[in-house]
């Protein structure tokens, strides 16, 4: 066996040193963990996917992991305990729903520091109760420890799917089409308005927010819904996507995922994006073109999926289901169709972790 030798490096002021910002999440995840190999056979899928995929026989366990950080993923200020709560399982299971499968268990671990109290902690476990029950998870185990400043939150899902029926990145083919559930772009602009009224709050404390004509902005931002109805659909109707991903991201980041994870191109219709009437209103207010907020916005927790078009009369008349665009040759590259036939080609321009 090996050993691993202890080494005292030499003081050296001119180490270089990289920025983690020059390689974002995904550049950085995949520049750390490129010498890593798989060692067991039951290792299906690691890293590069929603969810890592294990091999047990006839069903395979998925497991996704996430972190909540206090002041880069939440702020208080206008985020109740209870829906963060809620909040951080959603995100969890729907990675878990993003590979065609079904959340089992979570675990819940939390970094925290003195100005929490046993009542809040209280409030943020209503809220993950409130989520196992919704979605039918059970809470076994976890881990909590003392944090120098806010808190930090980390929930592992796992799940099952049988192995012929899950759904990678990896899948697309040229002349499948693109599709989204739900619709996109509330949640960030959810965010927009809870940030402004929150700067008006800091300045004029007397003044209270009125969020009454915003609740649908509101909720998709303070407490979104995983698309687990859709899964149940897809069984349903022996429907199994070609490739899948949840939008965490944004529109276009996680269509630009499954491109790079399948090397395919896509050209993607903006007549096939959905918006709700509320988003669609709210952007304008805040002088935003509603196709942005739906590109780049994130948070939204849809899924975006692909199918082979002799399915199409399966999901043809479904609700909630949108035919978006389809799937070309990676040397076409992705590219956005705008309502006046334009064609511009799409950015990474969601979430960015660093």
């Amino acid at each position: 066996m090996q050993k691993l030798a202890v080494y005292l490096p030499p003081m050296n002021t001119e180490e270089k040193r990289t920025d983690v910002n020059t390689l974002g999440e995904f550049g950085l995840i995949e520049h750390l963990t490129r010498p890593f190999s798989l060692h067991q056979a039951s290792s299906i899928k690691g890293i590069g996917d929603d969810a890592a995929v294990l091999d047990h026989g006839d069903l395979c366990t998925l497991v996704s992991t996430d972190l909540l950080v206090e002041g880069i993923h939440f702020d208080l200020a206008y985020t109740p305990l209870k829906h963060l709560g809620y909040k951080a399982v959603v995100v969890n299971v729907s990675d878990i729903y993003a590979m065609n499968g079904q959340p089992k268990q979570i675990t819940v671990s939390l970094a925290l520091s003195n100005r929490y109290s046993v009542e809040a902690l209280e409030e943020l476990y209503a809220g993950i109760r409130l989520a196992c029950e919704k979605y039918e998870v059970d809470l076994v185990g976890g881990d909590t420890t003392s944090s120098p400043k806010g808190l930090t939150i980390s929930i592992t899902a796992i799940g099952q799917a049988e192995k012929e029926r899950i759904v990678y990145r990896s899948g697309a083919r040229p002349g499948d089409l693109i599709c989204i559930t739900g619709d996109l772009g509330a949640a960030y602009l959810g965010l927009q308005l809870l940030e402004r009224e929150k700067r008006i709050w800091q300045e004029h404390p007397g003044i209270q927010p009125n969020l009454e004509d915003q609740k649908y902005a509101i909720g998709r931002q303070l407490k979104p819904e995983a698309r687990k109805d859709m899964i149940e659909v897809f069984r349903k109707i022996n429907l199994v996507p070609t490739s899948m991903i949840d939008i965490s991201d944004g529109l276009s980041s996680d269509l630009l995922h499954i491109c790079k994870q399948s090397k395919v191109g896509a050209l993607l219709e903006e007549d096939g994006v959905p918006i709700h009437p509320d988003a669609q209103m709210l952007a304008l207010q805040f002088k935003l073109d509603p196709i942005t907020c739906a590109l780049s916005g994130g948070e939204d927790y849809e899924l975006l999926f692909t199918i082979d078009p002799s399915d199409v009369e399966k999901i043809k008349y479904l609700p909630e289901i949108y035919i978006a665009g389809e799937i070309v040759e990676e040397a076409h590259g992705t590219r956005l169709q705008t309502k006046g036939g334009n064609l511009h080609p799409l950015k990474a321009q969601g979430w960015h972790h660093f």
